[in-house]
């Protein structure tokens, strides 16, 4: 039996299967440009890629799609292969702090929370609304990127607005990237020794980025806010940045506030600052002596640094730090400008195991405090554990 994995964007589709009992991906894919008469469709199994170009008019059709593939390239037999389809839920709200089973109310709640994310879930709900309609019999379980960091104490989750607006608005910190907070946390905790009473901070850092603060495997804060928009500078993402810079922008430039925030989403951040998003073209420009390479760099390593002292401080006191996600897991140099002038704080690399590629691994000298450690996350995982916990009732 697997567990079908389905992440839909505005117009993509991204797929995995999952065999749970073999602890195996079986099949993954992507669907792209729905809606347009020229879609790329791409499988990936059995270490081969189908690439393919048609039209798929929309997300019930890329849905079809990905079924008629898993039983014509024979991955699965049939629809009833499929134990549970998982979906991916970028905003749970304040309500949601675990997966759940679809129902029509819980439906209702994700859409009622559409304002919070509003380019992430209305193509999230016709994800769902789609596979409910093309396998009515499959059990639905929603997996929320906030949900793990609902453990936030009130006083770290608030902002200091209006009180009652806030409240009525939910305004609010929630935080997201929790599948591999959560999944990060619970093996680290394996790794240093089973218990999990542990002190962690977390960097998740990819083309988006954030960290957190992990105690006795709850989280009590994060760097992301109201929005995946807030926290740490990322591949094109402001990060922290002083919200009359919105204003001056909009009065400069004359543009529109759903403009200004694209702007503040999908062409700031190291894209704004060096014209690349790309960690690779980035290094490979500083190297070459790019100025505003350099700059990038910098400016990325000190603003994750800041928020390491800032979580060392929230949780007095750090057992390990430890590095995930693309450019955290891959990226020695990233590693090495980020922990630099940390050794009064307890954190020393060893920088020939800093260099090591692969694996889960501790890269910290022995003398350091604070463990430093890379961890691979696997956000799939926490999507099957959390679909077959459900279906199975474990």
């Amino acid at each position: 039996m697997s567990v079908l994995s389905i992440n839909c964007g505005s117009s993509s589709l991204k797929y995995l299967l999952y065999d749970w009992d073999a602890q195996k991906v079986l099949a993954s894919g992507l669907i792209d440009r729905i809606g347009l008469p020229d879609s790329n469709i791409v499988h990936k199994h059995n270490d081969q890629k189908i690439e393919r170009k048609g039209k798929c008019a929309d997300h019930r059709t890329a849905i079809n799609l990905v079924l008629a593939f898993l039983q014509e390239a024979k991955v699965i037999h049939s629809l009833q292969d499929i134990e549970g389809v998982g979906h991916r839920i970028v905003h749970g709200g304040e309500k949601f702090s675990a997966s759940a089973r679809v129902d029509d109310a819980v439906l209702a709640e994700i859409k009622a929370n559409g304002d919070l994310a509003p380019l992430h879930t209305p193509p999230n709900v016709v994800g769902i609304e789609s596979a409910r309609a093309v396998m009515p019999d499959t059990p639905q379980i929603v997996i929320f990127d906030t949900a793990f960091h609902q453990t936030m104490p009130e006083h770290a989750y608030s902002y200091a607005l209006d009180y009652a607006l806030a409240q009525k608005y939910k305004i609010r910190k929630y935080g997201f990237h929790g599948s591999s907070h959560r999944y990060v946390s619970e093996r680290a905790a394996e790794l240093l020794g089973g218990k999990n009473a542990w002190k962690l901070i977390i960097a998740h850092v990819g083309n988006g980025s954030s960290l957190s603060a992990v105690r006795g495997g709850k989280c009590v804060d994060t760097s992301m806010g109201l929005t995946p928009l807030a926290g740490v500078i990322m591949g094109t993402r402001t990060g922290d940045i002083d919200p009359a810079v919105v204003q001056v922008l909009a009065d400069k430039l004359g543009e529109p506030l759903p403009q200004i925030l694209n702007r503040l989403n999908k062409e700031s951040g190291m894209l704004g600052v060096s014209g690349y998003s790309d960690q690779r073209d980035i290094i490979a420009g500083a190297e070459n002596g790019d100025a505003r390479c350099r700059l990038a760099l910098q400016m990325q390593a000190y603003s994750i640094k800041k928020y390491i002292g800032a979580y060392l401080a929230v949780l007095d006191g750090a057992d390990a730090l430890i590095f995930t996600a693309g450019i955290g897991e891959n990226s020695a140099s990233f590693r090495q400008d980020v922990c630099a002038d940390l050794g009064n704080l307890g954190i020393k690399l060893d920088l020939a195991k800093n260099k090591e590629r692969g694996g889960e691994r501790i890269i910290s000298a022995p003398d350091s405090r604070v463990k430093v450690m890379v961890i691979p996350t696997n956000e799939e995982f926490i999507i099957a554990r959390d679909v077959i916990e459900i279906v199975r009732g474990k």
